[in-house]
């Protein structure tokens, strides 16, 4: 019986969870639907999320790009199917691991920062306190972050997919000896407009996700500085998750 009790605590916890943020998402959405809007922080963090992201973004992509046509190299080389490297490098970044990674860096950075501010908030009542001076604190703090999260994302995507083929391109000219106009050839014939707009649909799902769980986490938290630390960290971690499991989800539905 201790056993069948541990997991109906552990399931009535999740639900309990999961429709917390089920009312937090809906009530954040109506909002962003609705004026007013505070124009000035949504291009604030916009600066946030995209301006200051694109460095780490960018270093991710280009070594990305460059390790993925080093793999490919030595790998079909074996069977003398060297010539498809071009094409492996440009379909996996844009399709899968320039969204992917590109989350990842964004979720453990601006993931992090949007649960420590909106939990430093909440720990010493500011949240409160723009309330009590009639602000909704779902317009203030949370509709500038998931409009600047979800409209970013998919520019820092586009941005990596061309740094990381370039990194490609790199690796496959100038250390593997391709020709390059021949490589930009087997790169453009065999990518797909669907190719890329899979991957900014992807972006946008994944920056939404991004934005949600650091308000979510942050908005909620409770115990001084001990509560904001746990909201940074289940901020990332859930963000993380959900990018990996929407990514699959994603896929599924545009190349099933």
């Amino acid at each position: 019986m201790n056993f069948l009790s541990a997991i109906g605590r552990a399931t009535l916890t999740f639900m309990e969870a999961a429709g917390h943020l089920a009312l937090f998402t809906f009530t954040a959405l109506a909002h962003c639907l609705r004026p007013p809007f505070y124009f000035r922080h949504i291009g604030r963090q916009m600066v946030e999320i995209g301006f200051y992201s694109l460095p780490v973004v960018g270093l991710t992509a280009v070594f990305t790009g460059m390790v993925l046509a080093l793999q490919s190299y030595s790998g079909f080389s074996r069977f003398s199917a060297e010539s498809a490297i071009a094409t492996v490098v440009v379909l996996s970044i844009t399709r899968e691991l320039g969204p992917v990674l590109a989350g990842l860096m964004v979720a453990g950075r601006i993931g992090a920062a949007m649960a420590a501010e909106l939990g430093t908030m909440r720990v010493t009542e500011q949240v409160d306190a723009l309330t009590t001076l009639s602000t909704n604190p779902y317009k203030y703090l949370v509709v500038p972050r998931l409009i600047a999260g979800t409209t970013m994302l998919p520019i820092l995507v586009l941005v990596a997919d061309i740094i990381g083929v370039f990194g490609g391109y790199l690796v496959a000219v100038y250390r593997l000896g391709f020709n390059a106009s021949s490589y930009i050839n087997n790169t453009w014939q065999y990518l797909e407009f669907m190719d890329v707009v899979s991957g900014l649909v992807k972006a946008a799902c994944f920056g939404f996700v991004i934005s949600l769980m650091g308000c979510y986490h942050g908005y909620n938290s409770r115990g001084g500085a001990q509560g904001v630390g746990a909201a940074t960290t289940n901020a990332v971690v859930s963000a993380s998750i959900l990018i990996l499991v929407l990514n699959y989800l994603l896929t599924g539905i545009f190349f099933s």
